[in-house]
């Protein structure tokens, strides 16, 4: 017969075991690493319980996987999920939003964007930014069978994204022959670039760098323009939480947080080093 005494410790440890399971899951959101002091900061958030953060998908490398219920990890997500629990919430949900709208401050009910979304004063007019936390230039991605130079930009069929940084360079600095076709998302212009509609693809270097590594090389980034595009995180204009969220932002770059997940993410992602790629002249 099992005495009384074993039977007790026999619920005791099992309820531990359970505590212990809760614990180790807490450590994690999605399957983020998660870094520092919870709760270090405090905030209210748009919708109660969880960080809300939009971003504009597709977008390999930054948010893993194809749908938002389906992205558990990647730069962005991962940046959420740190920021999430330095402000004290378990719980970090994606919105997919049009990108022109996001930048445009026509969105609602989110507490942060993170979407590769370059700093730019025109911006700043309708949203607000925090530190950026990420350089990028605009690069070039073309099909892997097309060789093309610098000198050679001026006379392509140039694609861009609408409400983008890349599409004022293009429109503005680089001045192609031919006016550039805008697509109002990145998938579109890629579709456009491998059935020979565009002969170029241009938007910042990061994103082309992530659908050259998931073309499985059926296109390359052939070079880049230095921009000294930096990306911050978009707040809703007059956020009561911008100031909170982007002291826990910069408690994650000074702690080197933010440099581990691009070396796990981007850098696993592109298999290429940004600056290897060559800067072309406009």
């Amino acid at each position: 017969m099992i005495s009384k005494s074993k039977v007790r410790l026999g619920i005791a440890l099992v309820a531990f075991g359970a505590f212990v399971g809760t614990a180790a899951a807490a450590d994690k959101i999605g399957n983020c690493e998660l870094t520092g002091k919870k709760g270090e900061f405090s905030i209210t958030p748009a919708i109660p319980g969880q960080l809300t953060y939009e971003t504009n998908l597709p977008a390999p490398g930054w948010n893993n996987g194809d749908t938002p219920e389906t992205i558990k990890d990647g730069y962005e997500y991962c940046l959420a999920a740190n920021i999430a629990w330095r402000v004290g919430l378990d719980k970090v949900v994606l919105k997919n939003v049009d990108f022109d709208a996001l930048v445009a401050g026509n969105t609602k009910d989110f507490d942060i964007a993170l979407s590769q979304i370059s700093i730019t004063d025109k911006r700043k007019e309708v949203v607000q930014f925090s530190v950026p936390y990420f350089d990028s230039d605009v690069g070039v991605l073309a099909k892997k069978s097309k060789k093309i130079e610098s000198g050679d930009m001026k006379g392509l069929r140039i694609g861009v994204q609408a409400g983008t940084t890349g599409t004022d360079f293009v429109k503005e600095t680089l001045k192609p022959k031919t006016e550039a076709k805008v697509f109002p998302d990145t998938p579109a212009m890629f579709t456009a670039l491998m059935a020979n509609q565009i002969d170029v693809a241009m938007t910042d270097t990061a994103i082309v760098l992530g659908q050259a590594a998931e073309s499985k090389g059926k296109m390359v980034v052939v070079g880049q323009y230095s921009t000294g595009e930096k990306y911050g995180a978009l707040f809703p204009k007059g956020s009561a939480n911008a100031a909170t969220l982007d002291k826990a932002l910069q408690a994650l770059i000074a702690d080197g947080t933010t440099k581990k997940l691009a070396a796990k993410y981007l850098a696993a992602t592109w298999g290429a080093d940004p600056t290897k790629i060559p800067y072309f002249k406009p």
